[in-house]
């Protein structure tokens, strides 16, 4: 658990899609909050005092047997407690009154009715109106615990709210965290500054702060090694161990063949020119396409990927004399998706990453500044530390890098195509004004071949799909509306300026969280 001296929230997750929108929603308001899976919950609770606790949402059933159950402590412990849908039913049973299964599902938009004023709705929802929410139940409270009344109901949910305002325990059947609840944002506010009393002191510029004091304290006289990707993330976790502990600091950039066009020009650059931070450049393209030759599982990819990177790290190290941390820009949505918190299936979504841990056979510990944060606190993070805009707002691109746009085997030739393409699609997102609009943009070459005619000839080439996504953290995302202007544009340049490319497809599938990616 992170130490931390301001006033934090915890979150116990029982296994929601969109738990960590609550996080989100909590850090908003300048309050840390950290989320635990509700089988740690206890122990957590202990460790971070938190000021309040909020129960997420969850696809299990209160009404049967072994199902998940938030920690006795939490509300032995006069702390304000706020139950969202499954987290409510769990808090009504735990504390003596009923769930039961089967009374009229609700999925989607409703509508609910304020009956009682409370400081959960002060200044957002009036007694006697109607506002729309998000709904996503099949259970539903029929008895209330002692101490407890109904402040607001909808047409399927009698308790669609409701409060022990002496205790200031609240419940909802709603998901306030979700932009599908308009008001959503304000009720969570009220409960985290006006009920829970926090202050919201917790900033970039403080995080910064605190990070540094802790680096200095991990790592003391040790020499740290940091992986370089060419993304935001380890770029920015650079800079900050860098500011912590200056020369200690040594930065990896391996260059394995699967980088954007111009990648490792741009990065060494920046960190030789502009950071003056220690760098080894290491030309891996050979070792890694040799090892890719073949492999077209994507999880074989990525585990192969991972291998080759801690391998590379362990031969440099040994370069300069031995390093006794690895560093690497682990992010907060890296955490939730590497760790099955309810033996979903998120276990196998982020296993490029070290999240849990290196290889035994190292004597290196890992230093990870940024596991607390989403994506776009780190690009906060970014600009508090000075990167230039230009790097701090550009697009991720994932550790595995181009392996994970070629489904199927990997070439050389592949991935000189598909570099080729990515370029001119994100050239044309920039010359139409876009590219600030769009998250994640990227070129994917499918893995078949179709006919095709250029001019007077017959072709025989590769399908190349764009994809093209709007966020905010990366864990959810809905493709971006281009007009079909751009995309015949964008699909020209592609057909007319790469070679081995003779039809472009456009992806428009909206992605729950972790799967931003193609594959």
């Amino acid at each position: 658990m992170t130490e931390h001296h301001h006033d934090k929230i915890l979150i116990v997750d029982f296994g929601s899609q969109v738990t960590q929108l609550i996080a989100r929603r909590v850090r908003e308001e300048g309050v840390y909050s950290e989320i635990v899976p509700f089988q740690s919950a206890e122990k957590a609770f202990r460790e971070m005092k938190p000021k309040a606790v909020i129960l997420s949402g969850g696809p299990a059933s209160v009404t049967e047997v072994d199902t998940p159950r938030a920690p006795q402590a939490v509300f032995d412990a006069g702390v304000p407690v706020l139950g969202i849908c499954y987290g409510e039913q769990t808090m009504a049973a735990q504390l003596g009154g009923t769930v039961e299964a089967g009374h009229h599902r609700e999925f989607g938009r409703a509508e609910v009715e304020v009956r009682s004023e409370s400081p959960l709705f002060d200044g957002v929802w009036r007694k006697g109106e109607r506002y729309p929410v998000w709904m996503s139940h099949g259970d539903r409270v029929t008895k209330l615990p002692e101490g407890f009344e109904v402040i607001a109901v909808s047409e399927n949910a009698p308790f669609a709210a409701v409060a022990n305002e002496a205790r200031k325990f609240y419940g909802v059947q709603f998901h306030p965290e979700v932009v599908h609840t308009p008001h959503g944002a304000g009720l969570l506010r009220n409960f985290v500054r006006k009920i829970a009393g926090c202050t919201g002191d917790w900033s970039m510029k403080a995080f910064r702060e605190e990070a540094v004091a802790r680096i200095r304290a991990q790592v003391g006289a040790g020499r740290v090694i940091c992986g370089l990707s060419g993304g935001v993330d380890s770029a920015v976790a650079a800079v900050l161990i860098h500011e912590a502990i200056g020369d200690q600091l040594t930065c990896v950039f391996v260059d394995h063949g699967l980088l954007r066009l111009g990648e490792a020009k741009k990065v060494v650059a920046l960190f030789r020119d502009s950071y003056n931070i220690p760098l080894v450049h290491v030309d891996a393209e050979e070792t890694f396409l040799t090892a890719l030759d073949g492999v077209s599982d994507p999880e074989a990819k990525r585990k192969t990927i991972g291998r080759l990177f801690i391998e590379v790290f362990e031969d440099e190290a040994k370069k300069i004399g031995g390093a006794d941390f690895l560093a690497q820009g682990t992010l907060y949505p890296d955490v939730i998706e590497s760790v099955s918190f309810t033996g979903g299936p998120s276990v196998t979504i982020k296993s490029h990453h070290n999240v849990g841990g290196l290889p035994e056979r190292m004597k290196m510990k890992l230093v990870e500044p940024l596991r607390e944060l989403f994506k776009d606190e780190v690009r906060a993070l970014g600009r508090e530390l000075g990167l230039p805009e230009a790097f701090v707002g550009r697009h991720p691109f994932p550790g595995p890098g181009l392996a994970i746009r070629i489904p199927g085997e990997i070439t050389k030739e592949k991935c000189d195509i598909l570099r080729l393409a990515d370029e001119i699609y994100l050239e044309e997102i920039r010359r139409a004004g876009l590219y600030d609009d769009i998250w994640q943009a990227f070129a994917v070459l499918l893995p078949v071949r179709t006919v095709g005619v250029m001019g007077d000839g017959r072709t025989y080439d590769h399908v190349c799909a764009l994809r093209a996504v709007t966020s905010v953290d990366g864990m959810t995302a809905d493709f971006y509306p281009f007009d079909m202007n751009f995309l015949g544009r964008a699909a020209t340049r592609i057909i007319n300026e790469v070679r081995g490319i003779n039809r472009v497809v456009y992806d428009v599938t909206s992605k729950p969280p972790g799967t931003i990616e193609w594959e």
